[in-house]
């Protein structure tokens, strides 16, 4: 961790100021960190986010349902999901820039880690379950109202992506679309995807993911975004 990723540094980033800032540490430890210098398991963030994931989900459910009172229960399920997803909390995690200040273990480091989205979001949740603990639920609500809760239309636009530009290029643009994969990298274990949509001959967008899907995704997203600036609605 670069010296000015520190636990202060972060307490000022978020404005939250942790009471026991041993909590927030754990919160940024991964388990190949304690692993490589044969620390306790339970150091690392797991349990914190055992217990960030069950209040990100009791206070997206509170927020969501006092914010949308004409919306049904699948909606409303929907609409939490796009929130509270793997790929948006590593999203509102890249914001913050945690990944920087995750202690992890040299391979981890080497395997591109500190980008993950199954790091970062994991982590993300972890920091929800410290600051619950260290000020209660009025300061997690806070967190996850702030940093959690906010571009919600841009996040269920991510979420539904791939459905979204299927729907608007079979039904209102009438076009023929396609993915590409680009390339793929990494070893077999951690490997990189590189993929782009077109439109007939032309590129709207590209991404990058752990999986197919993902860089597809993420390509999706793009190519709505690209459209938009276009003046087509989606």
């Amino acid at each position: 961790m670069k010296e000015e990723y520190t636990v202060e540094s972060l307490e000022e980033c978020i404005g939250y100021c942790f009471q026991d800032k041993d909590l927030l540490r754990q919160a940024l430890t991964h388990s190949s960190y304690t692993n490589e210098r044969k620390i306790n398991k339970i150091a690392c963030y797991e349990r914190l986010e055992f217990l960030g994931d069950a209040v990100l989900e009791l206070v997206s459910s509170e927020i969501i349902f006092r914010n949308n009172p004409g919306l049904s229960e699948g909606e409303l399920t929907k609409m939490r999901a796009a929130m509270v997803c793997e790929p948006s909390l590593a999203i509102c995690a890249r914001d913050l820039k945690l990944g920087m200040y995750i202690r992890l273990g040299r391979g981890e480091i080497g395997a591109g880690g500190r980008e993950r989205d199954s790091i970062i979001s994991d982590v993300m949740e972890a920091v929800i379950g410290a600051v619950y603990l260290d000020g209660g639920m009025e300061q997690a609500k806070a967190f996850i109202q702030k940093y959690v809760m906010s571009d919600l239309e841009d996040k269920q636009l991510f979420y539904d992506s791939k459905s979204i530009l299927q729907e608007l290029m079979q039904g209102k643009m009438k076009k023929e679309f396609c993915y590409e994969l680009l390339d793929e990298s990494g070893p077999e274990h951690n490997k990189t995807f590189h993929v782009r949509v077109c439109m007939e001959d032309e590129i709207l967008g590209e991404g990058s993911g752990r999986t197919k899907k993902a860089a597809e995704q993420q390509a999706s997203y793009k190519a709505l975004l690209f459209l938009r600036d276009r003046g087509i609605c989606i």
